[in-house]
């Protein structure tokens, strides 16, 4: 496996950014300092996550996100239990 993360991932199946590899393997992310795990998507490049709002849903059941800008940074989960 490698240990590089993409510019772009998302958890919603749908998306194209949807990677599951990844996803099992688990990522955290890291939003200005502090360990996020309500992140829905994120993006290093443009600096930004998506999260829930609260428990509202669309139309289709999917929950509303918010983007919140800042700085982004994804890694692994099991590389932060390494020694």
């Amino acid at each position: 496996m490698t240990d590089a993360l993409p510019d772009r991932l998302c958890v919603n199946p749908k998306s194209p950014h949807y990677d599951e590899g990844l996803l099992t393997r688990g990522i955290g992310i890291r939003f200005n300092g502090k360990q996020r795990m309500d992140v829905e998507e994120y993006c290093v490049s443009e600096g930004w996550i998506r999260v829930a709002a609260g428990r509202a849903r669309d139309r289709h059941g999917n929950p509303m996100t918010i983007k919140l800008k800042g700085e982004v940074e994804p890694f692994f989960l099991d590389a932060m239990e390494a020694p």
